[in-house]
């Protein structure tokens, strides 16, 4: 049995337990205890939180545990001394040791992060860059492993994390079975962004979603103003005029950054030829993919497909 232990401070975000879920159900979908969990805290007892109900938690302890997982408030605040030196301690005990957005300022104090590519909450991932200088700060990841040391992006990274984990130690089918039962859409993958591209669009109205909706189903299609106006039940001119309003791009840009986005997942997770990914995403052919890469990300699609292979290997 593994034992985990969430580590967490007074005023903690309650969102930081989302990802004991994602350890309960591996147990359920194994159909044995494989993970045990227990929450602890600097002095033990009753610790308060977001939600302002207190809940139990263990005093400190080093006994045995194969993760310990860190997590605060929204707040950069100076980690307390005594929780910083249980990190160093942890570091040298359990097999791995991790932290859900915030939490990444106590490794980071504890010097764990030194030398280290990590991630953050990407509202404060600058700011935590400048306090310690040293990390390898990479703000633009759901969760990062670098050695025996897990790091991730805001609260719900934390569960993309958390199935990472249960992947490295159970297998990626045991991994996608518990991601089904917490009925998430998909597995984010590490090396995913933290922006979507829908998200950073935020249309208002249903016909201007269900334009954009549309159109992410349907990338290898041309995807024209017509096409999309279609989807919409607005007139081309209708159509562009409300599409810009709510979301401040033209519906060309805004397909193209679409394009741009599962391109990219495509070239990091997937081992489809160039040209495959170019073709599933819409682009004419690999060159028009290649300079729209370099345009966005400053580095062919090539270039980005080896990163994220390397860092995977170095994982």
């Amino acid at each position: 049995m593994l034992r985990i232990g969430f580590v967490l401070t007074p005023g903690f975000q309650m969102m930081s337990l989302a990802a004991a879920s994602a350890f309960e159900f591996a147990n359920l979908v194994a159909g044995e205890k494989v993970y045990d969990m227990e929450i602890l805290s600097e002095t033990g007892g009753l610790l308060s939180n977001s939600f302002g109900i207190p809940i139990e938690t263990r005093k400190l302890r080093l006994s045995g545990y194969d993760t310990l997982i860190f997590g605060t408030g929204i707040v950069i605040d100076q980690p307390a001394p005594a929780i910083v030196a249980f990190a160093r301690k942890a570091f040298r005990s359990a097999r791995r040791i991790a932290s859900i957005c915030m939490g990444a300022a106590i490794l980071a104090e504890a010097g764990l992060l030194d030398g280290r590519r990590a991630t953050t909450h990407w509202l404060v991932a600058s700011k935590l860059q400048a306090r310690y200088p040293k990390v390898r700060m990479e703000e633009d990841r759901i969760f990062i492993v670098d050695g025996s040391v897990w790091t991730s992006a805001g609260m719900s990274a934390g569960v993309d994390m958390a199935l990472g984990m249960i992947e490295k130690d159970l297998g990626a089918d045991l991994a996608r079975a518990v991601a089904q039962r917490l009925v998430l859409y998909h597995r984010r993958a590490g090396g995913q962004s933290q922006h979507s591209e829908l998200l950073a669009l935020d249309p208002k109205s249903d016909r201007i979603q269900k334009a954009l909706a549309y159109a992410r189903t349907n990338l290898r299609s041309a995807l024209s103003v017509e096409e999309l106006a279609e989807a919409a039940h607005l007139s081309p001119r209708q159509f562009s005029r409300a599409f810009r309003a709510e979301t401040g791009q033209t519906p060309a840009k805004a397909v193209e950054n679409l394009r741009l986005e599962t391109a990219r997942v495509m070239m990091e997770q997937s081992r489809h030829p160039i040209e495959v990914v170019a073709a599933e995403t819409g682009f004419a052919d690999r060159e028009r993919m290649r300079r729209a890469f370099i345009r966005a990300f400053g580095q062919p699609p090539m270039a980005i497909r080896r990163s994220a292979r390397e860092s995977s290997l170095a994982n």
